[in-house]
């Protein structure tokens, strides 16, 4: 079994006690917490941006895995780094320049992403493929949290897992969208190392438990 690492969703987390959020997934054993940033323009919601990132920041030492899912999001990369971001991931759908953003991160010394949208073919992402740190398959289409996990989305975790490996490249393969005990093996023997997950952490019973169940259906 490939190894894995969580990265939990603050989209789906108590904003009222961020500090408390992020310490209980930091002690379950959580890698990255995920943070989702959206314009309402680029997907049909608006989450949060730079304070609550800078907030995260300050509450936390875990890896701040920052998703743009923002118009032009070359606009804003060093503020989002200035505010605290480890990583950052760019949507090729949300910029004609993605090869200019990738380049930009790499030269602020952040981890590099890239994703893309369900519905877009994932040729797409192939012309900066050997550039990136990260490539992230999205399982549901970007904007609201809670979403049913779509299927299909194996087979392009496969695809791009076998890209990769031609490639020799040791970037993450992270999935986001629909994450949960019931499919999180399937995702790891396709050939995912990051799970991103948000309401199936984020629980009634509390993140450590969340995390507790996710990293136990894999094992």
């Amino acid at each position: 079994m490939r190894s894995f690492q969580l990265a939990p969703s603050l989209l789906s987390c108590d904003f009222t006690r961020l500090g408390e959020e992020l310490a209980a997934i930091d002690a379950a054993g959580a890698t990255y917490a995920h943070i989702d940033v959206m314009d309402g323009a680029f997907v049909p919601n608006i989450s949060f941006g730079l304070p609550i990132l800078a907030a995260a920041r300050r509450a936390s030492s875990l890896f701040l895995d920052v998703h743009l899912m923002i118009q032009a999001p070359e606009r804003y990369l060093e503020d989002f780094v200035h505010a605290g971001a480890d990583g950052i991931t760019v949507h090729v759908e949300a910029t004609p320049h993605v090869h200019r953003a990738v380049q930009v991160i790499k030269s602020l010394g952040k981890r590099v992403g890239v994703t893309l949208n369900p519905g877009t073919p994932l040729e797409a992402i192939r012309p900066v493929l050997a550039d990136v740190d990260l490539v992230l398959i999205m399982s549901v289409n970007p904007g609201f949290g809670g979403q049913r996990f779509i299927e299909s989305s194996l087979e392009r975790v496969r695809t791009v897992r076998a890209w990769l490996d031609a490639l020799g490249s040791s970037a993450e393969l992270e999935v986001d969208g629909g994450v949960s005990p019931h499919n999180a093996r399937a995702l790891v023997e396709a050939g995912a190392t990051v799970l991103v997950a948000g309401s199936s952490v984020f629980g009634p019973d509390g993140p450590e438990a969340g995390v507790r169940r996710l990293r136990e259906s894999v094992l």
